[in-house]
């Protein structure tokens, strides 16, 4: 069946983002996580293209989208601007890994935007990390100040969180191209990138409308951890461990994820 798809680029705020629109209905929108773009929704945009209103975006500095300033900005300020843009008013809102955490902001922030929250193995602004998460993180930018970006994108696709989507030829294969094709941007400029004061780990308890919180079973322990907060403070989360993947759990296990998030939908 021919489903509709327009594509755009919308610009707002000052910047210039790139978005996807497919099928009627509710509308639904889709946020990647750090590096990435609309490309690592396919299973997704696909399928739930088939009953709802579907939108994928690149945000700020990834993928087709404009790269950031010097001025400074917000990644959900940006999302709402886009939602604007395209006339929605209300959407339910689905973020991976960083993508979780702009939508957590994103829902703080404009409460009357958000219907539902679906966090995949999700990000929390102003979440503690573990000493040994940071200093993994760092050697990304280690190697980008040493090797520039090519030696940085290496170093980022053989992250721990990683690990597991590397076991499946063709999930790897993907993100590969996808990471291969960001400029890089991040890891060899100052990003003025701004979050809400108090951070959003501190106000989990502010959020009040339905959010599905999945996590994959093998996703390193800080993202495990960042899960079990969300579950224990969002009054009306609901927490599914996906079994035998890690932390792209919807390129590892569509099938699983699109029917946990399908189920959640029709319940509300």
């Amino acid at each position: 069946m021919q489903r509709l798809l327009s594509e755009g680029r919308a610009d707002v705020n000052g910047t210039r983002l790139y978005y996807e629109v497919a099928g009627t209905g509710h509308a639904m929108v889709f946020i990647p996580g750090f590096t990435l773009d609309t490309r690592m929704w396919d299973d997704q945009f696909e399928y739930f293209a088939q009953h709802f209103q579907v939108i994928r975006y690149d945000m700020r500095g990834f993928g087709k989208s404009a790269v950031p300033t010097d001025t400074p900005y917000s990644h959900a300020e940006d999302l709402k601007a886009l939602l604007d843009h395209l006339d929605i008013k209300k959407a339910y809102v689905v973020g991976l890994s960083m993508g979780g955490g702009v939508a957590i902001e994103f829902t703080l922030m404009y409460p009357e935007y958000a219907e539902a929250l679906v966090l995949l193995d999700a990000g929390i602004p102003g979440f503690g990390w573990s000493p040994e998460a940071k200093a993994r993180l760092g050697l990304v930018w280690e190697e980008a100040g040493s090797g520039g970006i090519p030696a940085a994108k290496l170093s980022w696709l053989a992250h721990p969180f990683f690990t597991p989507a590397q076991r499946q030829p063709a999930v790897a294969a993907r993100l590969a191209q996808i990471v291969e094709e960001y400029s890089g941007w991040h890891f060899v400029h100052e990003n003025h990138e701004h979050h809400l004061h108090p951070p959003a780990a501190q106000r989990l308890r502010e959020i009040s409308i339905p959010t599905l919180a999945m996590v994959g079973q093998y996703d390193v322990p800080d993202f495990l951890n960042m899960t079990d907060l969300i579950g224990q403070e969002v009054p009306q989360a609901r927490k599914i461990i996906i079994p035998h993947v890690g932390h792209m759990s919807n390129m590892e296990a569509p099938e699983e994820v699109n029917r946990a998030m399908f189920e959640f939908f029709k319940e509300l």
